[in-house]
């Protein structure tokens, strides 16, 4: 791909920024390596177009090519601004490497220790005031959002956000001396995938979304 990749911008104005970039930086190049470097399915439809498919959440999009807007596969809406640049960025930035069935902190990623603070207050420490010692809600609103079990902590679930990029949850019981507390962890070939900062956003996405089904 061409050019940096921008990380700044604030609000829907540099969210929108953001995505013109990536559409501008991913215009030209092969749909269907795209496709093979990051799980999605390209479906040709001509000379120069056709479809990229991929779940995102567990949702099928579809990214029409050479346009790159993003829709909902099922009911043909554009996808919310927030999907749109998940997407773009993770087309833009992959390199195909696959998983490495090893989970990491945030503060493993690049300039990932500099933030870990406040990424644990918006997402691990948002879990615990939300369920407390509650681990069998904590149990029930992953298993609704798809988690799958993992033997980590006193409960642990991983998610699939995007075909390469895997999260989870691991939330620890607290008792009379320790509160509860949880983290939300990557496999550690994230940042092949994605940049630090949308990681964040992943890692917020993913506590909202526990959050709300609760």
């Amino acid at each position: 791909m061409h050019g940096r990749m921008p990380i700044d911008g604030a609000g829907t104005r540099g969210l929108r920024w953001r995505i013109e970039w990536l559409r501008s930086a991913l215009t030209g190049g092969d749909p269907a390596t795209i496709a093979a470097r990051t799980g999605a399915v390209y479906c040709p439809s001509g000379p120069s177009g056709g479809e990229l498919r991929l779940a995102v959440w567990g949702r099928q999009v579809a990214v029409p090519v050479p346009a790159f807007t993003a829709r909902d596969a099922k009911i043909g809406r554009e996808a919310a601004l927030d999907i749109q640049a998940l997407v773009l960025y993770y087309f833009h930035a992959s390199d195909g490497a696959e998983e490495e069935g090893r989970w990491i902190s945030f503060s493993e990623l690049p300039d990932g220790t500099f933030y870990q603070r406040a990424f644990q207050g918006y997402t691990g420490e948002v879990l615990t005031r939300a369920f407390g010692n509650d681990l069998d809600a904590f149990a029930r609103a992953a298993e609704h959002l798809g988690g799958r079990r993992l033997t980590s902590g006193d409960r642990s679930f991983s998610f699939t956000a995007l075909p390469k990029v895997p999260l989870a949850a691991v939330y620890w019981r607290g008792d009379e001396e320790l509160s509860p507390s949880a983290r939300i962890l990557f496999d550690a070939s994230v940042s092949h995938h994605l940049p630090t900062d949308v990681c964040a956003i992943l890692g917020s996405t993913l506590t909202r979304r526990l959050t709300e089904v609760k």
